[in-house]
């Protein structure tokens, strides 16, 4: 692994998660290709993209602020979750266990970027 951010476990999480995304996406309705399927890609994606763009050859004040963008994400994918649960299209394990996984993404993503600003 020749780059810093494939060291690093919430990166690994990120990505894990965007496949998760894209399974479950799979299953949504079609008329919603180019609403919340696209968005709920684009977010969790943007996740492990932030991570990966902060990290190398940045300082930790930017590296701090990719994180901050990452942990937007995030909460964007969780938005993006409750809105398939509200139209039925996300059943309450998904959600629940998405859910969890971008909270757990999001609290690794805090306590780096904690550690940075602390250095």
């Amino acid at each position: 692994m020749a780059f810093k951010f494939e060291q690093l476990n919430v990166w690994q999480k990120s990505i894990e998660l965007t496949g998760e995304i894209h399974e479950l996406t799979r299953h949504f309705p079609k008329d919603e290709l180019f609403v919340l399927t696209a968005q709920i890609k684009r977010a969790a994606d943007s996740i492990a993209l932030n991570i990966a763009e902060g990290s190398t050859g940045q300082t930790n004040p930017e590296f701090s602020r990719f994180l901050g963008f990452a942990i937007r994400s995030g909460i964007e994918v969780v938005s993006c979750l409750y809105v398939g649960k509200r139209r039925n299209i996300i059943n309450d394990i998904d959600f629940r266990r998405l859910y969890n996984e971008v909270e757990e993404i999001i609290k690794m993503a805090q306590a780096l970027r904690n550690s940075l600003e602390k250095r």
